[in-house]
């Protein structure tokens, strides 16, 4: 009994030996079988991408010897751990070791930031106003935690960068890496381009806290509010040549898209608070689709499209890194610089770097809200704000003019100094009209009128037959449009010989004035009567009844009936302007101030007469400056 148990022991241990024999061999046969399989598949990969090789061959970026077969797929010497061998080859068919090899480049990152748009964008910080470059935005002693000099300039070793970017990745769902190319932006930010780099500083005490709102309101990962920062430096004047506009750079189909109003007044790219929300949006949906942030930043800087492509290129790998040879030129830098941009900000005080203060921008402006129609021209003769700080502070509105109603009302962004004195002149500022607006007023009421009838000047001889002819019209048309009951005409008289005359037009001028204000005293002109002695009459001027009559020249006519004075009502209308006024030899109209006058006050009691044209006229640079009993010109007399 106990040599039969003894006899099948044997045997299950022959048994199991036979087994792991098997085993082994058929690991090592699929191991070499598989190994050959993928590199045909690694090699027909190859295939397919070799045009976009080619063309990249043609790049000054790359070196003929990056294309070569051989530096792609090397194929690794056989080891008996064939676990090993497969997955040597695994990584032998991504992309990882080209891109790797080409960001390590110092020569390729030189070409990158050479051709950067975030760098672009830093060195327009340039042209930005109001700023105090000597003056940081808060105390510089307690920032400066490690006690640097001021002109001290900190550099660092490859491994301090390393350490500092693994600590913020722990703070974050973004995977930040160090490499040659994150190197050479934290360079040109941290180092070469010190000054600006103070400025975007200044400038994101500004706005990154209303962007980590938003952001935090839409489930976003705060650090994305660099984003900011690579696409514009926060400049919210930013324009790129391709024609993205505002902090976030939205291109025009993309800010139509998420909600933005885009018209010939009104762009809201330029719209910090509203682009903000449209960013959030876009990258939102863009992180639906790839799951990977890295991606969901090409894809705003180069579009899904070329993305898209990029991966399909690389075998289908949704990597940044490893599609990074396919993508667009500029978005190879493009997440570079924003992991760059990143750390910088994170350690500023690190590399001795403050925010320069801002001037007016930071915690000095205050918003109004606008509901009617307003130009920065009226704003700028009321308040005296220059018109080019409002177009700084209100860039969404391209042409100077804010085109509120009630139903849709816009904010206007003022300095908190003048946003007092705004609210307490709205009403007249919605009112005041400068003397341009004037000016375009009456061309647009002159070409109104123009379509609606034709004015004829009687000359001498005329007849209304001949008239009639010359227009094409009848004599019972001229006589019905003038109300004229007879044929008789007088030379210089005013016709309407087509369309429809305003109200009352058709009247004579006497008849007229009388049936707008029936207090006028009427003259009937008499034989032998000429307008020197029917003023003389009446105790008025030639030019008074010229002006109340409508007329053209001297010219009376028998029978005709002419305003010889006007109402009381009339006369008060004017009353106070005369008092104010005096006419001098000179040729001017005089006006002397009273104890709280001011240009606007003047100008509203005279017709036509504007803030500008009395500044022009009387050489005032500061409206603020006037005495009391100073003499200023109004306009010329007669």
């Amino acid at each position: 009994m106990v040599l039969i148990f003894r006899s099948l022991k044997l045997i299950v241990f022959v048994l199991i030996l036979l087994f792991s024999y098997s085993c082994s061999t058929f690991k090592e046969y699929f191991a070499l079988s598989h190994s050959a399989k993928d590199k045909k598949m690694s090699q027909t990969s190859y295939g397919k991408n070799k045009p976009k090789f080619d063309q990249d061959r043609k790049s000054h970026l790359f070196e003929a010897e990056d294309f070569e077969d051989s530096a792609l797929f090397e194929t690794p010497d056989f080891s008996s751990d064939t676990n090993t061998l497969i997955e040597s080859f695994d990584f032998a068919d991504s992309t990882f070791i080209f891109s790797n090899s080409k960001m390590e480049d110092p020569r390729i990152t030189q070409e990158l930031l050479n051709e950067s748009r975030a760098l672009y964008m830093l060195d327009n910080l340039t042209t930005l106003k109001f700023f105090r470059d000597d003056e940081t935005l808060f105390d510089k002693n307690k920032l400066n935690i490690y006690n640097y000099d001021e002109a001290f300039v900190p550099k660092f070793s490859d491994s301090v960068y390393q350490s500092r970017i693994e600590i913020m990745n722990r703070k974050t769902p973004l995977e930040f890496v160090y490499n040659e190319t994150v190197k050479g932006y934290i360079d040109v930010y941290g180092i070469k381009k010190r000054g600006l780099s103070s400025r975007i500083l200044g400038l994101a005490a500004i706005y990154f806290p209303m962007f980590e709102e938003l952001l935090d309101q839409y489930n976003l990962p705060l650090e994305l509010k660099y984003l900011a920062v690579v696409e514009s430096a926060l400049n919210p004047l930013a324009g790129s040549p391709a024609g993205a506009k505002g902090l976030w750079q939205f291109m025009y189909n993309t800010g139509k898209v998420y909600g933005l109003e885009l018209n010939s007044y009104v762009d809201d790219r330029y719209d910090p608070y509203k682009s903000t929300i449209a960013a959030c949006k876009h990258l939102k949906d863009l992180y639906d689709i790839y799951e990977d942030w890295w991606l969901v930043l090409a894809a705003y800087n180069s579009g899904a499209g070329n993305v898209n492509k990029a991966i399909r290129r690389s075998g289908g790998i949704k990597n940044y890194w490893a599609i990074w040879p396919f993508l667009p030129r500029e978005t190879r830098g493009y997440v570079p610089a924003f992991i760059a941009v990143a750390y910088v900000m994170t350690h500023s005080a690190e590399h001795n770097l403050y925010p320069t203060h801002p001037g007016i921008l930071y915690n000095a402006i205050d918003t109004v809200q606008v509901y009617d129609v307003l130009t920065f021209d009226r704003i700028s003769e009321m308040i005296g704000i220059s018109k080019e700080n409002l177009k700084y502070l209100n860039p969404s509105f391209k042409e100077g003019v804010i085109p509120a109603t009630k139903d849709n009302k816009y904010i206007l962004r003022l300095p908190r100094t003048l946003t007092a004195y705004y609210v307490s002149k709205e009403e007249e500022i919605y009112k005041y009209r400068t003397e341009t607006e004037l000016e375009k007023e009456k061309l647009m009421a002159k070409i109104k009128e123009m379509p609606k009838y034709q004015i004829h000047i009687v000359k001498r001889g005329e007849t209304l037959g001949g008239i009639s002819r010359k227009y094409k019209t009848t004599v019972s048309t001229i006589q019905a449009l003038n109300n004229l009951r007879g044929t008789t005409i007088h030379p210089g008289q005013k016709l309407y010989v087509s369309g429809v005359p305003p109200t009352n037009i058709g009247k004579s001028s006497a008849a007229t004035a009388s049936s707008n204000n029936t207090n006028n005293t009427i003259h009937v002109v008499k034989k032998g009567e000429n307008l020197g002695l029917i003023a003389s009459k009446y105790k008025c001027s030639v030019n008074d009844l010229k002006n109340w009559n409508n007329l053209v020249s001297n010219t009376i006519h028998v029978n005709q009936k002419l305003i010889v004075s006007k109402s009381a009502e009339a006369v008060a209308g004017t009353a106070s302007q005369e008092n104010q006024s005096t006419s001098e030899s000179d040729g001017y109209i005089y006006y002397i101030v009273k104890p709280g006058d001011t240009l606007w006050e003047i100008a509203k009691q005279y017709n036509g007469v504007t803030v500008e044209g009395l500044k022009k006229l009387n050489n005032i640079k500061n409206t603020k400056a006037l005495k009391v009993g100073q003499k200023i010109k109004i306009t010329t007399a007669g």
